[in-house]
C-alpha cells in the first residue's frame, strides 16, 4: 500500500504530517492503556515482535505495484488479534520506517501518508471488533465470518485511504488507477481471514502463551 512518489507533492503533503501525528497520538494513548493493563515490558516485547513481522511482510513476502500503490499481504487483523492494537500499531509504524530507511529511502517522503493508511484502519478495526465479537469471547474462538468482517474492514480502510491520497494529490485524473489498485487489493480478503483462523488455531494449541505477556489477554480470555 505504498503511495507512489509524486502522487502528493508540494504543500499538499503537509496534510499527511497532520494525519500521521493524529494516528501517533492515538497510538500513544493506546500504548499507555496497554502498559496499565499488562506492563511496559509486555508492550515492548509485543511491539518488537510486531515490528519484525511487519518488516518481513513488507520486504520478504510478494508485493506487486498496481495503479497508484502496491499490493501487500499486511496481516493487520492477524497482528491485532494476537498482539493487540497498540503493539500492532507500533509494529506497523516501525516496520514501515525500517523498510524505508534501509531498503526504500524514496518512500520516506510518503511515510506520513503510508503510516496513516496503515494505522487509522487498524483503530477502526479495533472499534469494529467490540461490535462483532461478543464480550467474553476469546479471539482463539472466533468464527470465519467474524475474521472475514475484521479483515474486510481493515483492507477496505486501506483502499479508501489510498484512494483519498491519490485523488487529493492529483484529482480524478487517476481514478482508473485507483480502481485497479482497489480491485487488486481486495483479493487479499480471500486469503487473510483464512490465515487469521490458522494462526488462531495454532495459538489455541499453544496454551503456554496464556498469561505470558507476549500476546493480548483477549486472545484466550
Amino acid at each position: 500500500m505504498h503511495i507512489e512518489p509524486g502522487i502528493v507533492t508540494g504543500a499538499k503533503i503537509v496534510l499527511s504530517y497532520a494525519t500521521a501525528a493524529g494516528a501517533g497520538l492515538y497510538t500513544l494513548k493506546s500504548a499507555i492503556d496497554t502498559i496499565r493493563e499488562q506492563g511496559l515490558i509486555s508492550l515492548i516485547g509485543r511491539a518488537i515482535i510486531a515490528s519484525a513481522a511487519v518488516f518481513t511482510f513488507f520486504q520478504v513476502l510478494p508485493h506487486h505495484p498496481v495503479g497508484v500503490s502496491e499490493v501487500h499481504l499486511i496481516l493487520g487483523s492477524t497482528l491485532f488479534l494476537i498482539l493487540g492494537a497498540a503493539p500492532a500499531a507500533i509494529g506497523l509504524a516501525l516496520g514501515l520506517l525500517a523498510q524505508g530507511l534501509f531498503f526504500a529511502p524514496f518512500d520516506l517522503p510518503q511515510y506520513g501518508m503510508n503510516v496513516t493508511t496503515l494505522l487509522v484502519p487498524l483503530f477502526g478495526l479495533q472499534m469494529l471488533a467490540k461490535r462483532v465479537i461478543a464480550p467474553g469471547t476469546a479471539y482463539v474462538d472466533l468464527q470465519y465470518r467474524q475474521a472475514l468482517a475484521l479483515s474486510t474492514a481493515y483492507q477496505g480502510g486501506i483502499v479508501l485511504w489510498v484512494a483519498f491520497w491519490a485523488i487529493y494529490g492529483q484529482g480524478v485524473a487517476n481514478v482508473s488507477q485507483v480502481m485497479s489498485f482497489g480491485a487488486a487489493y481486495m483479493t487479499v480478503i480471500l486469503i487473510e481471514p483464512l490465515l487469521d483462523l490458522a494462526v488462531l488455531a495454532l495459538a489455541k494449541r499453544a496454551k503456554s502463551l496464556q498469561g505470558s505477556g507476549f500476546v493480548t489477554p483477549r486472545l484466550y480470555a
